[in-house]
């Protein structure tokens, strides 16, 4: 039996506090950056969906190698500090490009470099959590880490915010070129910068892992993928999510074309721009209702079981998109979003520890680097295919944003049969 430390799961939340400070900086920002280059939904979309092609290769591999680490510093620490000192480097490249004003291809290569490094760690954070917690507790343990996760989200779009405001004020512009206009653009990044070395450093001298496991019969790489597909609860489970990230994915990259078609007809550079400070209030206030979602899931996870806990969060998160299509005004923009980031809250919760769940129930606990990795890939994979075939979607249907709506919220009903025919998704206590 693992001893539950809150110095290890307050170790963790700093960690996702700080990646997600680092994701909300490219969510936030990168396409109202990207608009100054070009109009079309499908060259943007295509551009920020390079994070989904590293995210689907990087953290299953690294993953993997993780689990066979053999290290006086852990399995999964050494990789952790390197992510973060190269992530803090990359969100310092991208103002550099953007003060500069490098061509679209230079700044898509410096967006690529972030995600990359971005990626190094992505599978050996969230394999931390099980490594260090028990099964039974990490409903508890995922409460507070995704609490943390989604308030690093909510400092980064209010600090944003703020930004915009202030820089509005001053030159009379509106939006990210007014942010643009004025030295408070380079904020956003120097301390995205410092709470994502801060935070690995925090980590790699603060945390202890536990001695690593013996593994008496390793997976080649080909075995450990074979087995994923052989094994029906993990392949339902990773489908699922596939499809609940897809449908988060079409509204987060493509919120501020949706907010300026559905307020000002079109998704045109001016009109984008101008919803920029709402899309950023909007982005804020998301997070605070996934905050609020985020502990009741921890803990209907560990108390009400695994089934209900995710199905119940799947619903709330999909209903307020089927609504989304009658939307027409700032008003229901805002409910809309406040219902569905509760959902979202508490399917996040609840979806964290299934698998290392899943590898209790199967003895397989020393494989928890490769399958959070693959953990990861199926939410990156949702980021490649919501920016391609979202944007394709979006001009095919005449700059029509909100058709996506009612796609998202198709994709995560699908979802949720899925979760139910999972066999062994409840842990006997």
């Amino acid at each position: 039996m693992k001893k539950f430390s809150w110095k290890v799961v307050l170790g963790l939340a700093l960690l996702g506090f700080s990646r997600s400070v680092g994701w909300a900086l490219n969510k936030g920002l990168s396409f109202p950056l990207l608009t100054s280059y070009s109009r079309s939904a499908f060259i943007k979309g295509t551009i920020l969906a390079s994070e989904g092609i590293i995210g689907l290769i990087i953290p299953p591999l690294l993953g993997y190698y993780s689990d066979t680490l053999k290290s006086r510093h852990g399995r999964r620490r050494p990789f952790i500090m390197a992510g973060g000192l190269l992530a803090g480097i990359a969100a310092l490249t991208i103002y550099t490009a953007c003060s500069f004003g490098i061509p679209l291809a230079g700044f898509a290569l410096t967006l690529a470099f972030f995600y990359l490094s971005m990626h190094l760690y992505t599978a050996q954070f969230r394999a931390l959590m099980p490594d260090t917690i028990e099964s039974g507790q990490r409903g508890k343990a995922s409460g507070v880490i995704t609490l943390f996760e989604w308030a690093g989200n909510l400092f980064l779009f209010g600090l944003a915010g703020y930004l915009i405001a202030k820089a509005v004020a001053v030159t009379g512009g509106e939006g990210i070129k007014a942010l643009a206009q004025t030295p408070y653009l380079k904020i956003p990044f120097i301390i995205t910068a410092i709470f994502l070395i801060g935070a690995a450093l925090f980590v790699y001298f603060v945390i202890r892992e536990p001695k690593a496991p013996e593994i008496e019969e390793n997976e080649g790489l080909f075995e450990y993928l074979k087995s994923i597909v052989e094994n029906r609860d993990f392949l339902k489970f990773y489908a699922a999510q596939t499809l609940w990230w897809m449908s988060f994915e079409f509204i987060a990259i493509f919120l501020y074309g949706i907010l300026a078609y559905i307020l000002y007809g079109s998704a045109s550079e001016a009109n984008v721009k101008a919803v920029t400070s709402l899309g950023l209030m909007l982005m804020a206030l998301f997070n605070v209702t996934v905050l609020i979602g985020a502990l009741p899931g921890g803990i209907i996870y560990d108390k009400l079981g695994r089934r209900l806990s995710i199905i119940l969060g799947g619903i709330i998160f999909a209903l307020p998109q089927l609504w989304g299509w009658f939307i027409s005004s700032r008003t229901e923009i805002i409910i809309a979003l406040a219902i569905a980031g509760i959902g979202w809250g508490i399917l996040m919760a609840a979806s964290y520890p299934v698998i290392g769940d899943l590898l209790t129930k199967f003895e397989r606990e020393a494989f928890t680097g490769r399958y959070y990795g693959f953990f990861e890939a199926t939410r990156s994979l949702p980021v490649l295919l919501a920016g391609v075939i979202g944007g394709a979607i979006v001009d095919l249907a005449g700059e029509n944003y909100r058709i996506l709506f009612p796609i998202g919220a198709l994709l995560v009903l699908m979802a949720m049969p899925m979760i139910w025919m999972m066999r062994n998704l409840e842990v006997e206590e």
